[in-house]
């Protein structure tokens, strides 16, 4: 044995195994990474949500109630100025939803009703009623005699709570004030809820909400809803127009980014370690046959397993001779022993005994046994 055999070799993964053995995980993840980056870059940007806007979808908007409206006959308006809702003119209701459109001082010459959502500063100017504090969201009873509120029940409001001064009348009491107050302004009424949740997508099917929000706007006559005005982007982020950033990129970038993916794949592959032929290994110790049948055998004779021994034996001589008979390698013991004695003219009994019989109680019968059996291999072959 020489020493370059015998040396020792570290068996400790270094760097370069760890990266062989992780490389196509790493691979793996860069493409998910990848391809996240290119559905961001690629797909359908995404809406803002704007809350209680008659044409919003989401569950912030107010599209719900707005359709409910139509169905009743009445028509709604969307407009996002004071002064687009003052050209309408005639007799209608006025949803303001954006407060910093109800104190502006345009909104003076509007006439009709109006509905005026989550006001927190200058309702005193109006009607005298001041904040008194802000009210958890949640299901409040009206408790009041306004037709409106009494028919729907209960609803879900909260926001601002307000005073209710004479000629002021109070619903869905939330401490010492009121989240709905409504009272007279010369051409119709002005009613002021505390919060508007109550008319979005997401709350409209719960408790009395629809209800009390089409009993407030749906009286009958054409509806004004005041919005908030569109901010477009600015800077380097839109266009002239309002377009977003993907809207101007050129048109081949998603086509530069798809080549870039199969760029990576195929460099993946064409670089990749593959399986090469099987590569014969010099052992560094050259062992017989006969020395390893000798030392199996001396292990049996110090254990004294004559029976496992006997078997070994009995096993390798019926695999042998079985394709020499022309049996299956499943043949049974009688197909093994008739074949064996037409074809060496052998007692049956006595092949049977060898092939198949009980171990042997000594050495002088294991020696016997394996005598025995290289004969009948010997006279096999020798047909």
């Amino acid at each position: 044995m020489t020493a370059e055999a015998t040396r020792s070799r570290p068996t400790t993964p270094t760097a370069k195994s760890r990266w062989r053995g992780g490389r196509w995980i790493a691979l793996l993840g860069l493409l998910v990474v990848l391809g996240g980056v290119v559905s961001v870059l690629l797909g359908p940007e995404q809406e803002t949500p704007r809350p209680l806007d008659p044409a919003d979808t989401s569950l912030q908007g107010s599209r719900a109630l707005a359709e409910l409206l139509r169905e009743r006959g009445v028509t709604v308006d969307r407009v996002d100025s004071a002064e687009a809702a003052a050209a309408l003119g005639g007799d209608r209701v006025l949803v303001v939803t954006d407060t910093l459109h109800a104190y502006s001082g345009d909104l003076d010459g509007i006439r009709g009703d109006r509905l005026i959502v989550g006001a927190p500063l200058g309702v005193e100017e109006m009607a005298g009623a001041n904040p008194v504090g802000a009210a958890r969201q949640r299901s409040r009873e009206p408790e009041c005699s306004l037709p409106a509120a009494t028919a729907a029940g209960s609803a879900h409001l909260g926001g601002i709570a307000y005073s209710a001064p004479r000629g002021t009348t109070g619903c869905y009491p939330a401490g010492d004030g009121w989240t709905l107050i409504s009272f007279p302004n010369g051409s119709g009424t002005t009613t002021v809820v505390g919060s508007g949740e109550f008319m979005s997508n997401q709350r409209l099917a719960e408790d009395g909400n629809a209800a009390l929000a089409l009993n407030l706007i749906g009286t009958g006559k054409p509806v004004t809803w005041l919005v908030r005005p569109e901010v477009r982007p600015s800077g380097d982020l839109a266009g002239p127009e309002g377009e977003s950033v993907y809207d101007l990129m050129p048109p081949g970038i998603p086509w530069a980014v798809l080549m870039a993916c199969l760029t990576v794949v195929l460099v993946a592959f064409w670089r990749g370690r593959r399986l090469g032929p099987v590569v014969a290994e010099r052992l560094p110790v050259v062992v017989r046959a006969s020395e390893t049948v000798e030392g199996r055998g001396r292990l049996y004779r110090a254990r004294r397993a004559r029976g496992r021994a006997a078997d070994s034996l009995r096993a390798g001589t019926i695999d042998r001779l079985t394709p020499r008979l022309g049996l299956a390698s499943g043949a049974g013991p009688h197909e093994v022993v008739a074949a064996l004695a037409v074809r060496t003219g052998l007692d049956p009994q006595q092949v049977g005994g060898a092939l198949y019989g009980p171990p042997p109680t000594g050495d002088a019968e294991l020696v016997a046994l394996a005598g025995y059996l290289d004969s009948i291999e010997r006279k096999v072959r020798e047909l």
